[in-house]
């Protein structure tokens, strides 16, 4: 018994040295840094955990990533008129930097004001512009009508979008246009079941895609079918449904496709949530994991129907470094897991585009719904994220667009609204750290 007990002993304190041991490599700065650039987090115990996290990694399937397979000439041999997408930014092979941002230009009143914006964007090193085209701003007050008579003088309806075209062009900045939004007269509900609901004609939509492709047809070539139809409010109080999203993305690409042979098709941005099961009472809770909701629109028959798969990229709550994969976590590399869904559905040749992302810089008084960084930590994750993304890590990843450059009001940050604080400048213009060191980024690229 006596001999038990001292050989327990023995053990219990060959763990304690171990341990200790241990904990003081774990504190050092080598060790530090490679656990931040693995994991993604600062403090030391979020560290120790997100070792354990990668452990954990090696214990699921290998995903199948196929990096390869984004060079396939597969525009060319589905669509023989169709020019090829830019390349992946694969390190020496594209001609057009994958940065892009999104914007807010149809809230700006003032077309100076709207030249400025995409002025200060092209300033910062981007060359996309990721901007919505709002049904309901366009197709105001019927089917067919195209004049805005909301205030007067009336106008066309086009006339704003027009000019933010033009800008577009003038600044050598591409397009990504996102069609959504239906006005209220697309459903006998009207806004009842909600603003972002599908009109109850699809028809309808496919006819607003069908004016807007047509229009632009020699400026724009991406477009965006919706946007996060996974998530409330983005279907209105409808449940998620991917087999009704395909319906209208089938509709709406075969709209486009009849406009202009050489446009692109971008899928809606599939937000990143980890929801197994749809709840609409309350219809807030309502949302289906983005991996789900795309094997489900696969099986309704969407892959014909699109060319680029679109997700967000948000990093909440670790850093740009982080690399771990547990299906519960949403972080920087969670797209991995959407790129094995594709390559297992034979669609490895197609992209996956990140329609927004970026890290949260709010105030304390504001809910952390998206994490919380310092402004000077913001400022240090964008840049970060987008050397890993130049550094050819995910060649199956094509545009990452900033969330977001700017709102021509402060009305987010009157509410208290977490999502004000991902922006790059105030309303008013002035540049926040995060803007500045992106000018800094890109122009060190450019050397």
């Amino acid at each position: 018994m006596r001999q038990a007990l001292s050989q327990l002993l023995i053990l219990w304190v060959s763990l304690l040295i171990v341990g200790g041991l241990a904990f003081l490599i774990l504190q050092t700065p080598a060790a530090r840094e490679w656990m931040w650039q693995h994991t993604g987090e600062d403090g030391l115990l979020q560290q120790v955990k997100g070792l354990s996290d990668l452990a954990s990694d090696l214990t699921r399937p290998k995903l199948a990533l196929r990096p390869n397979a984004v060079s396939d000439p597969f525009v060319a041999e589905l669509f023989p008129s169709k020019p090829p997408l830019p390349e992946p930014p694969v390190s020496g092979s594209s001609t057009r930097s994958p940065l892009g941002i999104n914007v807010f230009l149809e809230q700006e009143a003032d077309p100076a004001k709207r030249e400025l914006a995409i002025k200060m964007a092209a300033e910062a090193g981007y060359t996309w512009l990721r901007q919505e085209f709002p049904w309901e701003d366009i197709e105001i007050h019927g089917k067919g009508d195209f004049e805005d008579r909301r205030h007067e003088p009336y106008r066309s309806a086009w006339q704003k979008y027009d000019h933010i075209v033009e800008l577009a062009e003038t600044y050598n900045m591409e397009l990504t246009v996102r069609l959504s939004n239906p006005p209220s007269w697309t459903r006998a509900m009207t806004d009842t079941i909600g603003s972002y609901a599908p009109p109850d004609n699809i028809d309808d939509f496919a006819d607003f895609v069908f004016a807007v492709v047509a229009r632009y047809k020699e400026k724009v070539r991406f477009v965006q079918i919706w946007n996060e139809p996974n998530i409330y409010p983005e279907w209105g109080n409808y449940p998620i449904s991917p087999e009704g999203y395909t319906e209208m993305l089938k509709a709406g690409a075969m709209a486009a496709r009849t406009a202009n042979a050489d446009v692109v098709i971008l899928a809606a941005a599939l937000a990143a949530t980890i929801n197994l099961q749809p709840d609409t009472q309350p219809p807030q809770l309502n949302s289906l994991s983005d991996a789900l909701f795309l094997q489900r629109m696969y099986d309704a028959g969407a892959a014909p129907y699109f060319d680029v798969v679109a997700v967000q990229g948000y990093g909440l709550y670790s850093g740009p470094t982080d690399q771990r994969m547990h299906p519960r976590v949403i972080n920087v590399s969670r797209h991995q897991f959407i790129r094995d869904l594709m390559v297992q559905n034979g669609d490895a040749h197609k992209p996956i585009w990140m329609a927004e992302m970026n890290w949260n810089a709010s105030p304390e008084d504001v809910p952390p719904n998206y994490g919380r960084v310092s402004l000077e930590t913001q400022a240090y994750y964008l840049p970060l994220f987008y050397e890993r993304l130049l550094s050819g890590e995910w060649p199956w990843v094509g545009v990452a667009n900033t969330w977001y450059l700017k709102r021509a009001t402060d009305e987010w940050e009157v509410q208290r609204r977490p999502e004000a604080y991902f922006r790059l400048l105030l309303p008013d213009f002035t540049p926040l750290p995060v803007y500045d060191s992106m000018v800094e980024f890109t122009r060190m690229t450019r050397e």
